[in-house]
């Protein structure tokens, strides 16, 4: 399909005006568009940099998963917070607890057996994923 964009089950928009995050649930021809622009594909992080950790550790627990957010706890200031984890399982199901300042920057799931992805969105430093 020459010259059309594509989105992509589970790919993440944002819109740099308005700060609107999306997620894909069905492939489609077209750009997304918020506020008269193009949305923003947010490409996962995968490697963490510098001193805030942002890669996702996925610990098994006994009923699904832990997942937290770097190996050394991310700050969950009112300006510099993790908004949401998910995890996407191997049967296509994904699951997403939403954050607030103050929390802890980690949520439990419960998921079936099998390995499971791992996101989260940092509001300053973006989209970042890690596997079990």
């Amino acid at each position: 399909m020459k010259g059309r964009t594509m989105t992509e089950i589970m790919q993440v928009y944002e819109c740099e005006a308005c700060g609107n995050i999306i997620e894909v649930v069905h492939d489609g021809i077209g750009q997304l568009i918020c506020c008269g622009e193009p949305m923003n594909l947010l490409e996962a992080h995968t490697a963490d940099q510098g001193y805030e950790k942002h890669v996702p550790v996925v610990e098994r627990t006994a009923d699904g998963v832990k997942v937290k957010v770097g190996a050394n706890p991310h700050p969950m200031l009112e300006d510099h917070h993790i908004e949401w984890i998910e995890v996407l399982c191997r049967d296509g199901k994904s699951q997403r607890k939403f954050l607030e300042p103050g929390d802890a920057p980690e949520a439990e799931f419960c998921v079936p057996e099998g390995r499971v992805h791992a996101r989260e969105h940092c509001n300053v430093h973006g989209l970042w994923s890690g596997d079990e």
